[in-house]
């Protein structure tokens, strides 16, 4: 999850401490996020270091080796997600970007990593490259602490330092809750090995009874908030509408690699992608659409291409002549409002845009459509939509909730 000027480098994320551990459905692991944009340093590069991140994963060179280059608290700065995760025992706390979107798991970019009697080093070089930053450093298996006491042993964590990692200010690492395939090639010494993630390994220590991570965001205007939750082992139902709708994961490539499904989209009546593979990402910000929907979503809503934002702007007038943004996936429609496709409008002024102008959420991929990988749907989607990300069915779930037509933005 690097340019000169990146997101990560422009934000400082801070952690909102929650309380002890909730007890849901099937007794998975839950515990509060929370969210905060920093402005200490003004505006917020963030299509910069979305671009990047897009472009890396698309050429799925997004978790690949390169040197050159329960449930736990989260903060959100509308783009990430940090969570306090202890590391050793005793525990080390270390601020880490929570990533759906790659799997390694690696501390050090900040804070000093410090070995304790549980830390084995193994001598392996590992690394990844994010296409918006890297890190490079020594595998080290060590106990992995949770949320509230919720502990894992023998855990493969990255150990970097400031000066093997690029793009990482403020934060410690990444706690990656990606596929396990993405693991693949991160290990230097042993290119085809694959690293158990911190949520398969809580699923094979009995802690957690599938292989699942949902998630639950809440559309804010704030800068500070707690707005969602992150689980790990099941669902909250408290968090959502009706049932889950579940759909499987695609065979496209390089979507597969990712967590990939099947869509089409289509605005008012018109149907801009047709079905297609694309990715659902909590890492990337805003929902991303191959160049030729991207024109026709442009040239439907009357939009203009800001230069100063990059962000796609639309006058008052074709706001409220905004027709919705449907998500067809498999026999089910996920319903972006007009209000869903528009940055919250109290926090232009920090991706340096006018107080008074209107933004859209949806930009471009950079690629056609047909090429394996034709959208993605991040936050800006999933804080409308429950999302359930499950290895052990291979699958992506997604459900309403009572935002998902909020007015907030």
């Amino acid at each position: 999850m690097f340019p000169a000027v990146s997101l990560l480098t422009t934000l400082l994320l801070t952690l909102s401490i929650a309380a002890s551990l909730v007890e849901i459905r099937n007794s998975p692991i839950t515990l509060p996020i929370a969210r905060k944009l920093n402005v200490s340093n003004g505006t917020i590069n963030l299509l910069e270091r979305d671009k990047a991140r897009v472009a890396a994963i698309k050429d799925r060179s997004f978790s690949t080796l390169n040197r050159r280059a329960g449930s736990i608290p989260l903060i959100n700065e509308a783009v990430t997600y940090i969570a306090q995760v202890g590391v050793g025992s005793p525990a080390t706390t270390y601020n880490l970007v929570v990533d759906t979107g790659s799997s390694n798991t690696w501390v050090g970019a900040t804070t000093a990593y410090v070995q304790t009697k549980t830390s084995v080093n193994t001598g392996q070089p590992v690394g990844v490259s994010y296409g918006s930053g890297y890190f490079f450093g020594t595998e080290y298996t060590d106990t992995v602490t949770l949320g509230s006491g919720l502990t894992i042993t023998s855990q493969s964590i990255g150990v970097s330092t400031p000066s093997t990692a690029s793009g990482f200010s403020g934060v410690d690492g990444i706690l990656g809750l990606g596929p396990l395939v993405l693991t693949e090639g991160t290990l230097e010494d042993e290119p085809t090995t694959m690293i158990p993630t911190v949520t398969q390994n809580l699923h094979s220590q009995g802690t957690i009874s599938e292989i699942v991570v949902s998630v639950s965001f809440e559309p804010t205007t704030s800068l500070t908030v707690t707005n969602g939750e992150l689980t790990f082992g099941g669902t909250d139902a408290t968090k959502y509408n009706g049932s889950i709708a579940y759909t499987p994961l695609t065979t496209a490539n390089p979507a597969l690699y990712y967590w990939g499904i099947n869509e089409s989209i289509t605005y008012g009546t018109t149907t801009i992608l047709s079905a297609t593979a694309g990715i659902v990402d909590t890492g990337t910000t805003l929902i991303y659409i191959a160049t030729d929907a991207f024109d026709k979503y442009q040239s439907a809503t009357g939009a203009t291409l800001d230069g100063t934002t990059g962000f796609l702007r639309i006058t008052s007038t074709q706001y409220s002549a905004l027709k919705n943004l449907d998500f067809n996936v498999g026999s089910n429609t996920y319903v972006l409002t007009p209000n869903g496709q528009i940055w919250p409008r109290a926090l232009n002024i920090y991706i340096g845009g006018s107080s008074s102008s209107v933004y859209l959420v949806v930009n471009d991929i950079g690629t056609t459509s047909g090429q394996g990988l034709d959208f993605i749907n991040g936050y800006t989607f999933l804080e409308r939509f429950y999302s359930v990300f499950d290895t052990t069915n291979s699958r992506v779930g997604f459900a309403t909730t009572k935002y998902t037509y909020a007015t907030t933005n």
